[in-house]
């Protein structure tokens, strides 16, 4: 889709305002917020586009018993989220922090429907990543923002950050899509009747003037639209300097665009939404691995930690640091390109990843976060993965996308092979030479992965057990949709590495989104959402779209709690 002309920057310049936003993309939910409540607010962004990682994500937001769930007749209620929250962040987290977020979700998202133009669906069917856990919902807690006319933003369109995955075709592709276009050729009824209804969709809207897009650039279009309905104003290309205080309360911030700052005194407070640390290496490197490869997180290149360096110049504590959104993916072909994200690989049948030693070494289908979890795992007890490769048949080719850019049947890449990433072979031995990695405990990995499969149960690690596993599974499969032997050669392996979303390790903050200091007293006027604040559900990630979804709640919380702040005598 051709893209439009990123407008002019808005000159910054000394002002003042009730609440300033550092950061654009679930932070407009706390700018929407503000403004409904009758504030004035300021959206700052370092980048030259809004949206930040939003745009570049699936899109999906998971919210307990929100009005979309209930509408959908999904029978989820507050409690069920609450006993949910608590099983899975079993103390990784402070509680209050997750109580606050299932309070506050279901007024969250009414407030986007009044302030955005975003329609919603709930993606029924799209497990909760822990489902049999206390509370747990197999049927899922994700809902998604319908496809997406991102002409309603006018001259503004060109200042929407660029998706992850830019179709070659108009084609918005919700998740929810996306699962069935997968299947297209298992299950070509459900598959190309929305291969079909999209396009028309996106090639019928251009005919009319209209720009569908879907996930993130179409939750992030909806939340722009918003802001620019609201008359909110947005810097763009303002970095964040530093942090005004007087006396133990935090003012404003000292901004920089162009090699020049300004002073943006903030009268109810300062929310900082800039994201995590995830091209900062130095960083990365020192709260969580040294194996990182640079730069091959997902977010937006904008996060480089920013907001998390200022907040602790004026005290502020940091928890989880060691802690991201991961998200295995298929490594990159050369050095500083990225990686290709993988959705749905992981759990179809006639696959498995094997390490370096030719071994499984976890359920293949589980969620991504748990996946990269057990990967570090490894490496803190001194047994480090050295190499992760995905395995299939010719099958296994034949019928499923791969890497969000190969269509069944259409060939790997020469490239590929030649940055030696994909290895091709007629048996297990000679791919197992190929990779570089043990002959004989590779066969062996390959023979008894094919007995279980035949009998349908993953006698090592449990794959398909869980309704999760099954989401993103075969249903024309039996007796378990994420496993099938691996029969129908040539033999194919295609190398991985641990990219992410994002990290989640941050700024401490309480349940009013306030942050805090290392002893747990309140930072006055100064507030941390989304990835710049530590995770508040601890080491876990409950469901598709719970990033989004607590950055737009606690985006909610914070500006309603600034909005009862009292004004400072000077303001």
């Amino acid at each position: 889709m051709a893209t439009s002309p990123v407008p002019a920057v808005t000159p910054a310049h000394d002002t003042t305002v009730d609440l300033l936003v550092i950061g654009s993309g679930t932070g407009m939910a706390a700018a929407l917020t503000a403004r409904e409540l009758g504030l004035s607010a300021l959206i700052v962004e370092k980048t030259r586009y809004v949206g930040g990682s939003t745009a570049r994500s699936g899109g999906a937001f998971w919210v307990p018993a929100n009005p979309v769930l209930r509408e959908a007749g999904s029978g989820d209620t507050p409690e069920r989220g609450h006993t949910y929250v608590r099983s899975v962040v079993d103390g990784s987290a402070p509680a209050e922090r997750g109580e606050a977020f299932v309070d506050h979700g279901a007024a969250t998202v009414e407030m986007l429907r009044r302030t955005t133009p975003m329609k919603f669906f709930w993606a029924k069917g799209y497990a909760d990543y822990h489902p049999e856990q206390p509370g747990g919902a197999a049927v899922g807690r994700t809902c998604e923002c319908r496809p997406f006319d991102t002409s309603v933003l006018g001259d503004e369109r060109g200042r929407l950050r660029p998706g992850l995955m830019e179709a070659g075709l108009p084609m918005p592709t919700t998740g929810a899509d996306y699962k069935w276009l997968n299947l297209m050729m298992r299950v070509p009824l459900k598959g190309f009747p929305r291969i079909f209804r999209r396009l028309a969709q996106g090639v019928g809207g251009l005919a009319l003037g209209r720009q569908y897009v879907a996930g993130g650039q179409a939750i992030a279009a909806g939340l722009f639209a918003g802001v620019l309905r609201a008359g909110i104003p947005v810097w763009t290309e303002t970095s964040l300097v530093r942090l005004v205080t007087e006396g133990e309360r935090v003012t404003g911030a000292v901004l920089e665009q162009n090699g020049r700052e300004v002073t943006v005194t903030a009268r109810r407070g300062v929310v900082l939404a800039a994201g995590g640390f995830d091209h900062d290496m130095a960083m990365r490197r020192k709260f969580q691995s040294d194996r990182l490869a640079d730069n091959e997180s997902l977010g937006a290149e904008g996060n480089t930690g920013d907001a998390i360096k200022v907040a602790q110049e004026v005290g502020a504590g940091l928890d989880l640091m060691d802690q991201a959104w991961w998200f295995p993916a298929v490594a990159p072909t050369a050095p500083g390109k990225p990686p290709l994200v993988m959705l749905a690989e992981r759990s179809l049948p006639g696959s498995f990843i094997v390490d370096h030693t030719g071994r499984r070494f976890t359920n293949e289908s589980s969620d991504y976060m748990s996946f990269g979890q057990v990967v570090l795992e490894r490496e803190r007890a001194g047994d480090p993965v050295e190499s992760m490769w995905i395995v299939f048949d010719q099958k296994y080719r034949n019928s499923y996308l791969f890497a969000a850019g190969l269509f069944p049947r259409q060939p790997i890449p020469g490239s590929w092979y030649k940055a030696g990433i994909a290895h091709r072979a007629t048996d297990p031995v000679e791919l197992a030479r190929s990779m570089g990695i043990p002959e004989d405990a590779f066969a062996e990995t390959f023979r008894r992965f094919n007995d279980d499969a035949a009998s349908g149960t993953d006698s090592e690690f449990g794959r398909g057990g869980s309704a999760y596993d099954r989401y993103y599974g075969d249903p024309t499969v039996e007796p378990n949709p994420n496993l099938r032997p691996l029969t129908e050669g040539p033999l194919y392996a295609v190398k991985m590495t641990l990219s992410d979303l994002g990290t989640c390790g941050g700024v401490k903050a309480d349940e009013r989104a306030r942050v805090l200091r290392e002893d747990g007293s309140v930072i006055d006027g100064l507030y941390a959402i989304g990835n710049t604040a530590a995770n508040a559900f601890g080491n876990t990630y409950p469901g598709a779209g719970a990033t989004i979804g607590q950055g737009l709640v606690f985006g909610y919380i914070a500006a309603q709690d600034a909005a009862k702040a009292a004004v400072p005598a000077n303001g």
